[in-house]
């Protein structure tokens, strides 16, 4: 009896796969990463609404930091679209992506994310349940990251070299009505051509591996870390997670920064005509 009731009062805390619920908004379940979501978001509207009103003709201080910021963004750009005027229409969303996936990053270290929670019954055990994870740790998120970049992409081939011929870059309707017309000229085309149909079968294969690419990368690198770090201060709390926290630090700005420019690089793709 005595034992059971220490096992009452344990208050169990595992890492898990999956975010938490919090609480509920009608049918709508709120969870601890959506909830950390939420904090990034406000952190950047908060910082870039402040920083718009002390923005001045001649720039000076961190005005004049950001200034030189995006100006080496847009030469990074340069270099993988091969046009400003590419650049100028893909960075706005690469850029969006890298900043909210940094801050959500470096936000998992911070003192509290984790940490600061409640417990709840589960049979005849206690779990504690932290109000705040890092969202990039919960797969949902960077899902629904990657599933935003791919589309993304996809609008931008669209608006760029127009519907019909990005719709046959995966479906290539133009390949095999080519065929009748042809057939007597050169023979081969009836070789040639269902090899092109068969190619775009191919890149729609290729859009689902982005989509998952995309998301795993992120989520293991980040996920990994947060048991790493939770494996070092469970065997000693001072001094010894340091190192590593300044390695989540570096891996942090490496992995928002890698998933911006596939990004860019996904969208440029598809801005391109197939004869391009």
């Amino acid at each position: 009896m005595a034992e059971q009731n220490i096992t009452n009062t344990e208050i169990q805390h595992e890492t898990t796969l999956f975010a938490e619920p919090i609480f509920n908004i009608g049918n709508f379940t709120v969870t601890n990463s959506l909830l950390n979501s939420w904090v990034t978001v406000l952190i950047l509207i908060i910082f870039f609404v402040a920083l718009s009103k002390k923005v001045q003709r001649i720039p000076k201080g961190i005005q004049n930091i950001f200034e030189i910021i995006l100006e080496e963004a847009l030469k990074l750009a340069d270099s993988i679209t091969g046009s400003r005027r590419k650049s100028e229409k893909f960075l706005p969303i690469s850029l969006a992506l890298f900043l909210f996936i940094l801050v959500n990053n470096w936000l998992g270290l911070f003192p509290g994310i984790g940490t600061i929670g409640f417990v709840e019954a589960e049979g005849a055990h206690r779990v504690f349940i932290p109000l705040f994870r890092g969202a990039t740790a919960d797969l949902n998120t960077t899902l629904a990251l990657a599933l935003f970049a791919v589309v993304a992409s996809h609008i931008m081939g669209t608006i760029l070299v127009g519907s019909w011929k990005h719709f046959n870059k995966f479906i290539n309707l133009k390949a095999i009505a080519e065929i009748p017309g042809k057939i007597r000229q050169d023979y081969t085309v009836v070789l040639v051509n269902p090899i092109k149909a068969f190619v775009g079968v191919v890149e729609i294969v290729g859009e689902v591996a982005k989509v998952a690419s995309l998301s795993f990368r992120l989520f293991g690198n980040i996920f990994a870390g947060e048991v790493l770090l939770a494996s070092m201060m469970a065997l000693f709390a001072f001094i010894l997670p340091l190192p590593f926290m300044f390695l989540e630090l570096i891996v942090g700005l490496i992995q928002a920064l890698i998933f911006a420019l596939l990004t860019m690089v996904f969208m440029t793709i598809a801005g391109t005509a197939d004869e391009h």
